[in-house]
């Protein structure tokens, strides 16, 4: 790698997880640092990063300096060491010195003013607008209470029961506030006049395991994602006569936008049509008699057929290949991926799985042994099951984005605070579920989890990114918080038992606490970088 190669690798990669890191360390340290000026405290040091000072400043009694290693940062305050001989003159700016309650408010400052932060963040990206799914519904499941009571594919949520609606959450929201009751729906197709409906909202849990919320609302058939326009195509077939190929993605079918299955349906009205390919490759399809649907001209949906087939899995070693299309395991016909994850799932570990499968036309039948694999749910948890390395062809269009903001900004730092708690909340649960053994200790992430984090984001936008750092700067507040010695929650503890019994604890007693918090968070340290290493460097 050449220097400007090497120079370039290190700003996407280093760069921007130094500088989230950095200005959550800043804002940790000046919650501790204005809140001890404010008791009267002499600080003595401000530092962003440990070790060497590469960059210092004196001004007062304070010296402000960015040290060598940017991974935390420290204030050095005045007599903070039990051991110090303060002499009488100098106690009024000890630490040590002060009421247990200033203490604790210095202790405080820095978790809460990650929090103010966070707040801060979120409520400035809902002042300026974020960039959010649009309240439109992508697809009504056929013969559901959504198609029943008048929803269609591509319409707008206007608004729900008078309230108005602006981003697919908004609209979320509003019918988990009306579970188990009928809700006023005002919806609209683009270009047409709005329409009123009443639709019955179901009650659901929620799949969310982090989630404050064990319930939330649902209108049967409204699916969440629309399916895309990747076809399937059968060998011999008229579309295969046109040129189209297993795999391929519609864009453009005359010139308008073709991204869902849906908007496939022209193909079957026997007129001659120019179909434009993702790749930009064009097919034309020539007028033909017209057709009741589109598995009649050859085309069908890619439900079945494999995306990829993982190197050195079972199915690899089988011989099995991208684009086989999976007709039967164990000679039971298969008419979902369902279907296929959840034979595979029940194998017995005894004779190999025999899978037939559809190659360019022609059916072959390959003898799989399936392998068990960790793999992590959407739920957080660690599921280990059978598999053998296949991966379908997916194909879901991106949901419509919209920029939503709010009109003052005390209603964007409502939100933000709103979105600030619900994001603690989570946190909070996933420690809880962690602990009740519902959530994988495989979630805990360390330094490279938030390198990449930060690095990705940062890829994405200034949104994502920012949206990162606030969400960080909540689980530094949390983290932070809780009670081990060496970490600001464990001093909490111990200037709480003191404010109790009116006296602090004994050096000896607070040496062996903290003794135990250093093992404790070594321990969780260890875990994490364990984690980061198989997830990022050694994985599968």
């Amino acid at each position: 790698m050449n220097i400007p190669d090497l120079l370039s690798s290190m700003y996407s990669n280093i760069v921007p997880f130094v500088i989230l890191l950095s200005i959550l360390v800043f804002v940790h340290e000046l919650g501790h640092f204005l809140v001890a000026r404010m008791c009267g405290v002499r600080v003595e040091v401000f530092s962003i990063g440990f070790g060497k000072k590469i960059l210092s400043y004196k001004k007062g009694d304070t010296v402000y300096c960015i040290s060598l290693i940017p991974l935390g940062g420290y204030v050095k305050m005045f007599g903070e060491q039990n051991g110090d001989a303060i002499p009488e003159s100098e106690r009024s700016v000890s630490y040590t010195h002060k009421t247990v309650g200033q203490r604790i408010a210095i202790v405080l400052a820095g978790p809460l003013m990650n929090l103010f932060f966070a707040v801060v963040v979120f409520g400035g990206i809902s002042y300026f607008g974020e960039l959010t799914r649009s309240a439109r519904i992508a697809e009504v499941k056929e013969g559901s209470v959504a198609e029943k009571a008048g929803l269609l594919a591509n319409d707008k949520i206007i608004s729900v029961d008078g309230v108005a609606v602006r981003s697919y959450e908004e609209f979320l929201n509003a019918i988990s506030k009306k579970q188990n009751e009928n809700a006023f729906l005002v919806v609209q197709q683009d270009g047409q006049a709005e329409r009123t409906l009443s639709a019955p909202i179901l009650s659901k849990n929620n799949p969310n395991v982090f989630s404050s919320t064990k319930h939330v609302g649902e209108i049967d058939g409204v699916l969440s994602y629309a399916k895309g326009s990747i076809v399937a195509i059968k060998m011999d077939s008229l579309a295969y006569r046109w040129g189209l190929r297993t795999g391929d993605e519609i864009a453009k079918i005359d010139g308008n936008k073709a991204t869902t299955w849906s908007s496939l349906n022209i193909l079957t009205d026997g007129n001659a049509h120019e179909v434009e390919l993702a790749s930009n490759k064009k097919v034309q399809v020539p007028a033909h008699t017209p057709v009741q649907n589109l598995a009649v001209l050859g085309i069908e949906e890619p439900d079945l057929y494999l995306g990829e087939v993982v190197p050195g899995s079972p199915a690899a070693k089988a011989e099995i290949l991208a684009y086989d299309k999976i007709l039967a395991i164990n000679s039971e016909p298969i008419s979902s991926w369902d279907s296929v994850l959840n034979t595979i799932k029940s194998y017995d570990g005894k004779e190999a799985l025999t899978v037939t499968l559809l190659r360019e036309g022609t059916e072959v039948v390959k003898k799989v042994t399936p392998a068990v694999t960790s793999q992590m749910t959407p739920q957080g948890k660690e599921d280990r099951r059978y598999t053998i390395g296949i991966v379908p062809i997916v194909n879901y269009t991106q949901p419509e984005l919209t920029t939503v903001s709010e009109g003052s900004i005390f209603a964007a730092i409502a939100k933000g605070a709103k979105r600030s708690y619900d994001i603690s909340a989570m946190t909070l649960i996933s420690f809880v579920r962690m602990f009740q053994g519902e959530v994988s200790t495989k979630n805990i992430g360390g330094i490279i989890s938030i390198g990449k984090a930060a690095k990705d984001s940062y890829e994405m936008g200034i949104q994502p990114y920012l949206v990162i750092m606030g969400v960080l700067s909540i689980s530094l507040f949390i983290l932070n918080l809780l009670p081990i010695p060496v970490l600001d929650g464990g001093h909490l503890v111990f200037y709480i038992i003191e404010a109790i019994k009116g006296s602090p604890l004994s050096m000896q007693k607070m040496q062996m606490a903290h003794q135990v918090g250093f093992v404790l968070l070594m321990g969780l340290m260890v875990l994490a970088l364990f984690n980061d290493v198989t997830r990022f460097i050694f994985k599968s």
